[in-house]
């Protein structure tokens, strides 16, 4: 199977997750040189679940970021667009309550949520800005979004090194390591092609969100987004 080109047809993102949903969290610490558990770590604390809190997990994948959020008693309904990335999750999960959905045509009422995040999967969607239009729409006011994704690290020494190391080192490891190294290619393109942490931000104003924050980690390799609904 060829990997879905950047114009992000939802078919052909969904049939590529398909492909790799067994060994997603591996692919997640080769684009992330091994640092994905301390950045969810980071989210989780930012996003403070507790007892009581309704969360809505976008693009949730196998369950790994709504895992913990779950342990701390938060209502969490992980939904994704590709079914082999749920099958994979509910056998891993078996009490979360996985759901398939379109991130960009939420299947839920206005107003339901204290908090929706989205953990590597924005820049998969093929419109950005109505996919946070939707998640703006399902938070009840003074709710909060947060989103997790790769961006451009912060100094230019180690941005040329990464990104090197993404379109170089990469597909040869993924040529190793997964019958479909080309779903390996098409996510680091996507993070070169990704906005930077300035222009994820203007998204997000302009979708709607108040006080849009961010914060790097790893010298920017990742930032995590923040905004509110008014």
């Amino acid at each position: 199977m060829s990997r879905a080109d950047l114009g992000k047809e939802p078919e052909e993102v969904s049939a590529m997750f398909d492909g790799v949903a067994g060994r997603y969290d591996l692919l997640n610490d080769l684009l992330s040189l091994g640092r994905t558990k301390a950045w969810r770590k980071v989210a989780t604390s930012i996003i403070e679940p507790k007892s009581g809190m309704r969360i809505l997990d976008i693009a949730a994948g196998t369950g790994s970021s709504s895992r913990p959020l779950a342990d701390a008693g938060a209502d969490v309904i992980p939904l994704d667009f590709s079914k082999g990335m749920l099958d994979a999750g509910r056998k891993r999960h078996p009490d979360l309550a996985f759901t398939q959905g379109d991130a960009l045509a939420l299947s839920f009422k206005d107003n339901e949520f204290d908090v929706t995040t989205i953990s590597f999967g924005l820049r998969n969607t093929s419109n950005t800005l109505k996919a946070l239009q939707e998640s703006l729409r399902v938070l009840k006011p003074g709710g909060r979004m947060v989103v997790v994704e790769f961006s451009q690290p912060t100094n230019k020494i180690f941005r040329v090194i990464y990104m090197r190391y993404l379109m170089r080192a990469l597909p040869p490891i993924a040529r190793k390591v997964s019958s479909n190294p080309d779903a390996y290619v098409y996510l680091a393109e996507s993070i070169l092609a990704w906005p930077n942490q300035s222009g994820l931000a203007q998204l997000m104003t302009a979708a709607g969100f108040q006080n849009v924050q961010w914060r790097n980690l790893t010298f920017g390799i990742v930032a995590i987004h923040t905004g509110f609904k008014p």
